[in-house]
């Protein structure tokens, strides 16, 4: 047995850190490593415990049994950052069967978490934001209101000039990106702002 089989066994107690199917008596699970597919290099620990049935399905989505993943209700709570990108993902891929979408939304993950399991979700076609002048949005970008917005659900306008920092990307929508407004959260449309420079 290798040193970070040994390991994976003592952070899991032994058990599959997704279904939590473990050895017993009448039945032998085969628990062995599963490596998270895109995985950035900076992160350290990018396997997880998984039995065989687990990785059977992570494997080959033809042989996915959704209900065998309703037990990603328990994992999702893990706290290891590994174990929840593979919970996220499949949850994702699941999407369809309704219950899933309860947890994706309950699920607590780091930003840097988050991004790990959002990059390696295979999706249709590649959508790309872009401002009014047609620069290409990424997360993290800084942009500048160039009209006066009525916020939905609020009494809120965002003002003509506003810079909104750091913002996010609506993942499935090209039209829309998030950021803050003061303290404020909102969905602004990408037609209503201008990419900010570094300097500005």
């Amino acid at each position: 047995m290798s040193d970070l089989h040994k390991q994976l066994e003592d952070r899991s107690g032994n058990t599959c850190e997704l279904c939590a199917a473990t050895d017993s008596l009448e039945i032998k699970v085969h628990l062995d490593i599963y490596e998270v597919p895109d995985s950035p290099k900076n992160v350290k620990d990018t396997t997880i415990l998984a039995c065989e049935t687990c990785r059977t399905q992570l494997e080959d989505p033809d042989k996915v049994d959704p209900n065998h993943w309703r037990a990603l209700n328990d994992s999702m709570w893990s706290p290891v950052p590994a174990v929840q990108v593979v919970v996220y993902r499949m949850l994702d891929q699941l999407r369809g069967e309704g219950w899933p979408v309860d947890l994706i939304e309950m699920i607590y993950m780091e930003e840097d978490t988050k991004q790990w399991a959002e990059d390696g979700i295979q999706r249709g076609p590649q959508i790309i934001h872009k401002d009014v002048n047609g620069n290409i949005l990424q997360r993290g970008d800084s942009v500048v209101i160039i009209k006066d917005l009525d916020v939905k659900g609020s009494s809120l306008v965002a003002k003509r000039g506003t810079p909104v920092r750091n913002i996010s990307l609506v993942r499935d929508n090209a039209n829309q990106i998030e950021g803050r407004v003061g303290p404020t959260q909102v969905v602004l449309l990408t037609q209503f702002v201008k990419k900010t420079s570094k300097e500005e």
